[in-house]
């Protein structure tokens, strides 16, 4: 196999475990709080996070050093909050919708690219952009009469996830992506180990199990990731990430009952559709601007 094929297939891996340890967080959401859920995950992240910068060239001392602490944390806070928000929705609102809302965030980041990084924006993604938002709008309207005001945690989590790939992009610019994953899993167990104690609960032997679980998925879907994008442009792994919405429709209406409604279906692939242009359009333009400078 070439080495792109590879990395498609850590790529599709990644995406496939990361669906498995959302369901499973929301099931163990439904009982025990969020915070102490991704505190128990961060434990684990953390952990491999350490060792895999101890392994590379000049260690945890060379891997930490950065150019950009002050955004390398809050890169690491948001991440940590974005966690916990995207849990807490998986247990009220369900997979198969958050991860529908969720999928807007390339739209969210092309949006807030403009003011924050300077970056400009054509009339194609400007359309694309428009499209995404009225696909939003699909999913979001109301089944009843009145709007479910739990699905703003859902808008709120996929801002605060745009704010996260818009501290990477920016960092990215001065660190390496391997001291930004080291920021990433530090900065965030540090912080829900200050957190999450206060929501401590006892979980049954059982539970401690899917936790296990939890924790492994957490750390494999981690690898694969870097390991695709070790081999891949953002723009190839992109278009896969959808598999995530996918897969929680699968897993949200067979598992846990969850219903899909036409808007929501007809209002995803708007959104999807929206995206991957969007993404494309980026990876075109970044590469005409490289070929200008040369």
């Amino acid at each position: 196999m070439t080495s792109k094929t590879h990395g498609y297939i850590f790529a599709l891996l990644a995406m496939t475990i990361f669906s498995l340890q959302d369901a499973i967080s929301k099931h163990l959401a439904s009982t025990y709080p969020p915070i102490f859920v991704t505190m128990v995950r961060y434990w684990a992240f953390a952990l491999f996070t350490i060792i895999l910068a101890s392994k590379m060239r000049g260690g945890i001392k060379a891997t930490a050093r950065t150019k950009r602490p002050f955004l390398q944390v809050t890169r690491g806070v948001l991440l940590a909050i974005q966690v916990v928000l995207a849990i807490t929705c998986f247990a009220i609102i369900g997979l198969a919708r958050s991860q529908a809302i969720f999928s807007a965030t390339p739209i969210l980041i092309a949006l807030l690219a403009m003011p924050i990084l300077g970056e400009r924006v054509g009339w194609r993604r400007w359309a694309a952009i428009g499209a995404g938002l009225f696909g939003v709008l699909l999913i979001l309207k109301p089944e009843g009469e009145f709007f479910d005001v739990k699905l703003l945690l859902a808008i709120i989590s996929c801002f605060n996830f745009a704010f996260y790939v818009i501290a990477t992009r920016l960092v990215s610019r001065d660190d390496s992506s391997m001291t930004s994953f080291f920021y990433t899993g530090v900065v965030g167990g540090i912080m829900m180990t200050l957190v999450g104690p206060f929501y401590w609960s006892w979980m049954s032997p059982g539970d401690w199990g899917w936790m296990a679980l939890v924790c492994m998925t957490s750390i494999s879907s981690h690898y694969f990731l870097i390991r695709a994008y070790d081999i891949l442009d953002a723009a190839a792994v992109q278009p896969l990430t959808y598999l995530s919405l996918v897969y929680a429709s699968i897993i949200g209406v067979t598992i846990y009952g969850e219903t899909l409604s036409s808007n929501m279906i007809i209002g995803s692939a708007i959104v999807v559709a929206a995206g991957i242009f969007t993404v494309w359009r980026e990876h075109v333009v970044a590469r005409r601007t490289a070929l200008a400078s040369n």
